[in-house]
């Protein structure tokens, strides 16, 4: 392995990034922002490699004290989809857009009140046909040898929800000692408790 191959990957996921709709993304943050301040959760919903990407995001949510849930799409259509209420904000993420379970999901969910978001990397897909509101990121490559292990779009999706929950604390005020109080232990939390 090579310094090389590390500075391809960096270069890869630097392309999506500069490619992305800041007003798309900017108007998810808003509507983040909105669900969250009127009592709302932000649920995020994939299946494989992006059912750790939406866990990492709502472990986060929940150390800041933000309401959030995840929904795995397999489950969702069996009984789990019942943790959706009408003042949520559902994150789809699917890198194709055209999962068969992300399909039916979007579909059956097509008229509920909550906000509906996809993410994705394809804009020709099922699923931008179905959900209105969609960020959605140009890939370059995968990193791999034959483009096709989700690698840097999962990496993608990760620095993207990450960022999404440090822009949503800042907006509604989340402070050093609410962050405290939700992670008392390990070495963070024996850190904060030596912070004033």
């Amino acid at each position: 392995m090579s310094k090389m191959h590390f500075s391809n990957i960096i270069r890869q996921i630097e392309h999506t990034f500069a490619g992305m709709d800041e007003k798309q993304f900017n108007a998810l943050l808003d509507d983040c922002e909105s669900v969250i301040r009127s009592g709302g959760k932000i649920v995020a919903s994939g299946l494989g490699k992006n059912v750790p990407i939406c866990e990492k995001f709502v472990g986060t949510m929940n150390s800041l004290g933000l309401e959030s849930a995840f929904l795995h799409t397999n489950t969702a259509m069996h009984g789990d989809i019942g943790l959706i209420k009408d003042n949520d904000l559902i994150l789809i993420l699917s890198k194709s857009g055209s999962t068969v379970e992300s399909c039916l999901f979007a579909e059956y969910i097509r008229d509920w009140k909550a906000e509906k978001w996809l993410l994705s990397f394809n804009d020709g897909g099922k699923l931008a046909q179905v959900i209105e509101k969609k960020l959605l990121l140009p890939l370059e490559h995968e990193g791999d040898p034959w483009n096709i292990v989700p690698n840097n779009s999962s990496s993608c999706y990760l620095i993207l929800l990450q960022g999404l929950a440090l822009y949503l604390a800042e907006r509604l005020g989340v402070t050093l000692n609410d962050f405290r109080r939700n992670h008392p232990g390990g070495a963070i939390g024996a850190k904060l408790r030596n912070v004033t």
